[in-house]
């Protein structure tokens, strides 16, 4: 599947905001959908209009099919909870195999969390296999959940994109996360006050991505017509 999987290293990290700046930013590049397959709390909390808000998206770039569960839990208990089990293949069957589109994916909180009682969210990107994107805190602690994050996905075979960190720009913790993770932060997305399309789009634009990583990997989908394992 085109496009990429944006995961956490913890739930409430900015997932969500991360995921409406990757629409701000690459829909010039190529046509972007998002989809959020898994919502808990969502009496509570609607990603879906999040990103649609923050992102000025139309209806066309929008999914907004999947599995909605009233408690803010984890998923496998919020499913269990409202006797509604979470079904991978169903949900992969959710997503239309547009061939022109390239998908941001949200995950539900950490790539570890688990779906079903055998399968996590990193099971599910390995079904879609897409490349990962993992967002992150920008403060004290993320270089061990980011690092953390990244060999897991790694020990599945999964290819990790890169990292970007969210909140109070942290050069250090970039460097660092760049060094023993091995991976690329691809970006420091600031605390926004107000958070509105505008701020995030003009953000997005003039910043996300300077070293054009990312513009790459999705060009190079297009051109090839999948995204890598």
């Amino acid at each position: 599947m085109k496009g990429l999987f944006v995961t956490g290293t913890d739930t409430g990290v900015g997932k969500t905001v991360l995921s409406a700046a990757l629409l701000q930013r690459y829909r010039s590049v190529a046509p972007v959908r998002y989809w959020k397959p898994v919502q808990t709390g969502i009496e509570q909390d609607d990603d879906t209009a999040e990103v649609r808000r923050l992102a000025a998206a139309s209806d066309a770039e929008i999914l907004n099919e999947g599995v909605r569960l009233p408690r803010p839990l984890s998923p496998h208990l919020a499913a269990k909870l409202a006797d509604d089990p979470i079904n991978l293949l169903r949900l992969y069957r959710m997503l239309p195999k547009d061939a022109d589109a390239s998908w941001i994916i949200e995950g539900a909180g950490g790539a570890l969390v688990p779906l079903t009682n055998a399968d996590s969210i990193a099971d599910f990107i390995a079904m879609l296999e897409m490349p990962v994107l993992v967002a992150a805190r920008s403060g004290l602690g993320t270089i061990n959940h980011s690092c953390l994050t990244v060999e897991a996905l790694r020990a599945r075979s999964l290819f990790v994109a890169g990292v970007v960190l969210i909140g109070e720009p942290n050069p250090d913790n970039a460097e660092a996360i760049e060094h023993y993770g091995k991976v690329p932060v691809i970006a420091q997305i600031p605390r926004f006050d107000p958070l509105t399309p505008e701020s995030l789009g003009d953000w997005s634009k003039a910043n996300f991505d300077p070293q054009g990583y990312l513009e790459r990997l999705l060009r190079e989908q297009a051109s090839s017509g999948q995204g890598p394992r």
